[in-house]
């Protein structure tokens, strides 16, 4: 099945250079030159995933993944030319799965896309995960907290399901990067900071006292053993 994208550029030479390129690639592309307009088409065609600009007129870039993120978790690949490492921390903050700065090559773009559609349908062929009043299906990609379902973003169930299903083991940022968005990447320590205290807000009864998403001060992160 031909995975739809929606793309909100609105620089329309690079908008259709996107498209172009990842069309070549296989994808039906859907673009959208103003956030506003992105909004719409993101509410028509429910897609795949998204490319979002940063910079965008009307909603910005921000605010859109904002926007998504209270109804949908698809994969969100943010383009923009701020390359400080705050711009990019509050990014994944908000729920962007991914960050490529300008300018860029296309090739790169095909690639981080096909990257995020294959995190975000693959099935595991692991069992279902249980700690405490946790509950991790990672056939279905859903989290339960007691009788609550957590809504959480590609990102954020990839690094949960790799922290709890190796509870009591201590992962180093480096680790947990290489992990959850492999070697080519524009993020670091701070990113893995930012996601682990996103999964905290959604997970833990008390996030300043995290009971299963443990700091090991100078080593990394752990996910305690809970009993079941």
């Amino acid at each position: 099945m031909t995975a739809n994208v929606l793309i909100v550029e609105d620089d329309r030479k690079i908008a259709a250079l996107v498209t172009k390129n990842l069309e070549a690639a296989g994808f039906q592309c859907h673009v959208a030159h103003d956030g506003r307009a992105g909004l719409a088409l993101f509410e028509q065609m429910q897609p795949d995933v998204a490319v979002l600009d940063v910079m965008v007129p009307g909603i910005d870039g921000l605010q859109l993944t904002r926007t998504i993120r209270r109804t949908s978790d698809i994969p969100i690949l943010l383009l923009t030319a701020r390359s400080s490492e705050g711009d990019k921390v509050l990014g994944f903050e908000i729920g962007a799965d991914d960050y490529v700065t300008k300018p860029f090559s296309m090739l790169e773009v095909v690639a981080r896309v096909r990257a995020l559609l294959r995190r975000s349908s693959r099935t595991s062929q692991q069992q279902p995960l249980t700690h405490g009043d946790i509950a991790i299906d990672p056939d279905t990609r859903q989290v339960r907290r007691g009788d609550r379902t957590v809504e959480l973003t590609t990102l954020e169930f990839d690094l949960l399901y790799f922290l709890a299903s190796r509870a009591g083991r201590v992962y180093s940022r480096e680790g947990l990067m290489e992990h959850v968005w492999g070697g080519e990447r524009v993020v670091d320590d701070r990113s893995i900071d930012s996601l682990i205290s996103r999964l905290r807000r959604k997970l833990e009864p008390n996030p300043s006292k995290p009971m299963y998403i443990q700091t090991v001060w100078g080593a990394g992160y752990r996910f305690a053993k809970v009993g079941s």
